[in-house]
């Protein structure tokens, strides 16, 4: 009798062994930011030549590419999109006073979402995040996990300038709940990028069907 107790005891400890290793992968999950390539390289971009800046707007909206992240941004109505600036130039390149904006096929005309945009979203899901005007910003005291908030800042582009000859890159998330295809007929829009001088660049249009329209590959991060 005692010979079955053990063999249960030993089988029901395997089982629940295996039950857990999706929760102990889960947990032990981090989010690492992809190495980004020279934005020319991308599909959608939009490049300066005389001015030697080129930027991208890689869409993280399928799955395989999402799994880099522990938050599903998808699902609480976030479109991630990996921003990548790259300064062929000699002289530095400020990112301070730049500002971002994607316009959908139907003129409507998106801000990125803050970090209290995506806590608050978090925290419930269905709150409206859409950024307007002049917005009216609300602290989250509570419903977010440390790994998530701590994922949510590593994530979002920080630079404030792109040394000679190299490149920097992050996310911008974009609050398309109720928007069936955000990326169709969609730009992005960038404006505030300055040289070494201080003197502002023509705006950036990076028009996103190139990116719909290219040819799939598989995902390299």
């Amino acid at each position: 009798m005692s010979h079955r107790v053990r063999r249960g005891s030993v089988r029901t400890a395997i089982l629940t062994a295996v039950a857990l290793v999706p929760l102990i992968c889960l947990a032990g999950k981090e989010f690492v930011m992809p190495t980004p390539r020279p934005a020319r390289t991308y599909p959608a971009h939009d490049e300066h030549p005389t001015e030697t800046v080129a930027i991208a707007a890689d869409p993280y909206d399928m799955a395989d590419k999402a799994s880099i992240f522990t938050v599903h941004y998808r699902e609480l109505g976030f479109l991630p999109i990996f921003l990548v600036v790259t300064n062929d130039g000699d002289r530095p390149l400020q990112l301070a006073g730049m500002q971002a904006q994607l316009v959908t096929v139907d003129r409507s005309k998106l801000s990125p979402a803050t970090e209290d945009d995506i806590d608050r979203r978090i925290a419930r899901p269905s709150a409206n995040t859409k950024r307007y005007p002049l917005p009216f910003p609300t602290k989250v005291k509570g419903g977010v996990s440390k790994q998530a908030r701590e994922e949510i800042q590593n994530a979002q582009f920080a630079a404030k300038a792109v040394e000679p000859r190299s490149t920097q890159a992050g996310f911008l998330f974009f609050d398309v709940s109720g928007i069936s295809t955000p990326l169709a007929g969609a730009h992005l829009y960038l404006t505030g990028v300055r040289d070494g001088k201080g003197n502002e660049l023509m705006y950036f249009e990076i028009p996103l069907e190139k990116y719909l329209s290219a040819p799939a590959k598989s995902n390299p991060y």
